[in-house]
């Protein structure tokens, strides 16, 4: 009998190891892994690059308090501030820690400039921000706070899409309006463009911070660095994770000269957070993914993975319901719960992971090969045909 609490619902399947897009399980078994950590490994299992990285920063150094000097995370801020709208960066051990820090961020800016009582961050309704006490209020959702009470205050919330009960919403109390470029957890639903542009307006107009949660959609995922790059605006805070560390353990938040003020020495801090291991990993997977001709890769092979999952949809459209997403951020949303087909994907060797709206979310490494998706194609239409 297991030993670890029952806080997931594991399925009865480990493994021994990983290659690029497959994972290799105990019964010796080979699966395509088009979960991938959920989305965390952006260069799929053992890259050869970060194997390499990690070795060699294993040999020199490990951790250091953060009352030193960094080296390698002095260079992984300077190439993510030179790369985005990013002035300043705080590095963080996880998703959850990095937004966190925006929330702490935006707050902490609005009370260095005199306006303490500015502190509420608007949300959407049902969104994932992380697990912590704050970010799941944050989130607003009941199956996510029910028996973690009492509330954690300073969150409100509009629902999505609907940009009268946005604008209902904020007050002279709101810091800020922080939502996911792209919702992962809440059912791959994209914020277009044009709705992007009229958040950042808002924002400036009301003379508050647009966050925007880049957690599970940034570092390439999109076929952009980053998926708000497409709608040409500037956020003021981004909190990033899962792919930046390519499966080593990294958040960070990206801050504007602006914001950064707020954070002085003291109003922040973590302790394994800005490692020289963690930041060795981050810097060899910028390595990779600012190589010419990566994102336009991804964007390329995404476009084509789209095209074939729409044929399926064309083909199947009672059990296809739609195809969304962005780049390789990609959900399948059926007509009826997703349950049975993920696990038949599973039986043929194909892995994905659920959302919310009935939808399958599909995660493969930002190098996936064409024959990977051709493969994946191939296993999503035999399913089908065994639904019909």
């Amino acid at each position: 009998m297991s030993a670890l609490a029952k806080n997931y619902n594991r399925k009865k399947i480990s493994f021994n190891y990983g290659k690029g897009s497959f994972l290799y399980s105990t019964n010796g078994k080979k699966y395509l892994d088009f979960v991938q950590g959920i989305a965390v490994n952006s260069l799929g299992h053992a890259n050869p690059h970060l194997i390499k990285a990690i070795n060699k920063q294993a040999k020199k150094l490990w951790h250091v308090s953060n009352a030193f000097i960094i080296p390698e995370g002095e260079k992984l801020a300077t190439r993510l501030a030179k790369k985005t709208f990013a002035d300043f960066i705080i590095f963080q051990n996880s998703g959850a820690e990095a937004t966190e820090a925006a929330i702490k961020a935006a707050r902490r800016y609005f009370y260095s400039i005199g306006k303490p009582n500015k502190n509420r961050i608007l949300c959407v309704k049902n969104s994932f921000h992380g697990r912590t006490l704050a970010t799941i209020y944050a989130s607003g959702s009941k199956k996510m706070t029910e028996g973690f009470g009492p509330k954690v205050d300073g969150f409100d919330h509009f629902k999505f899409g609907n940009h009268k009960s946005l604008k209902k919403s904020i007050t002279n109390r709101t810091a800020a309006i922080m939502v996911e470029t792209i919702m992962g957890e809440g059912g791959i639903k994209v914020i277009p463009d044009w709705c992007l542009k009229g958040l950042r307006k808002i924002c400036n107009e009301k003379k508050i911070l647009l966050i925007l949660d880049e957690v599970q959609c940034g570092i390439g995922r999109s076929g952009n660095f980053f998926a708000f790059e497409r709608s040409k605006i500037k956020p003021d805070i981004v909190p990033i994770a899962k792919g930046i560390g390519g499966g080593f353990p990294l958040g960070a938040v990206l801050m504007n000269k602006r914001v950064a003020s707020g954070m002085t020495a003291g109003t922040h801090g973590s302790t394994f957070g800005g490692n020289p291991l963690a930041m060795s990993v981050g810097n060899a997977v910028l390595d990779q993914i600012f190589e010419k001709g990566f994102l336009s890769n991804v964007k390329k092979v995404s476009k084509y993975f789209h095209s074939e999952l729409n044929k399926l949809k064309k083909d199947f459209p009672k059990i296809i319901k739609e195809v969304r997403g962005v780049g390789l951020l990609i959900g399948l949303q059926l007509h009826n719960d997703q349950t049975k087909f993920i696990q038949k994907l599973m039986d043929n060797k194909l892995l994905t992971i659920r959302a919310a709206e009935n939808v399958i979310r599909i995660l493969p490494p930002l190098n996936v090969k064409k024959q990977e998706i051709d493969m994946a194609i191939k296993i999503i239409k035999k399913v089908c045909l065994t639904q019909k």
